[in-house]
């Protein structure tokens, strides 16, 4: 395994029902995706029981697909907007209920497996949560990553 950095000192947990509100204060990016899945501007669609309920389709319609995977696969990819969505992800991957940390697991941290390159193209930007979690994940898998989980 590669090394981990060091934790950082926790921050609060984000109750489940203001997750979607902080996706759209962290990656405004998102905005439009929110408010094509909900049909309601973004800033009220963050705060109906349809988005965090919905989590799973939320991050994969508004976060993974439309703004994480294209900068993860870019030549050219915004390295500020990738650290704002690991740090994103670093808030809520531990997340003490299922729902949320099962929605980042499937529908964020799974979707690295999809294609070639896709981990390393992340790892950079991750945090010590998020590292150890895709950790965990590659070795579940047995997916061996050289320079992250196969040296």
């Amino acid at each position: 395994m590669t090394d981990v950095p060091a934790q950082p000192r926790p921050a609060e947990e984000v109750p489940a029902e203001q997750i979607p509100s902080l996706l759209l204060r962290m990656i405004p990016e998102s905005a439009e995706s929110i408010t094509d899945l909900f049909g309601l501007p973004a800033d009220a669609a963050v705060v109906t029981e349809d988005a965090w309920v919905e989590l799973y389709r939320l991050l994969t319609e508004c976060f993974t697909t439309p703004v994480l995977m294209p900068q993860l696969e870019s030549a050219t990819p915004d390295t500020e907007l990738l650290t704002r969505c690991w740090y994103f992800v670093e808030r809520i991957v531990t997340h003490s209920t299922e729902h949320v940390s099962g929605a980042v697991y499937f529908e964020v941290l799974e979707q690295l497996l999809n294609a070639e390159g896709l981990v390393e193209a992340a790892w950079p930007y991750m945090m010590y949560r998020t590292r150890a979690r895709t950790l965990r994940m590659l070795d579940g898998y047995g997916v061996r990553v050289p320079g992250i989980n196969n040296r």
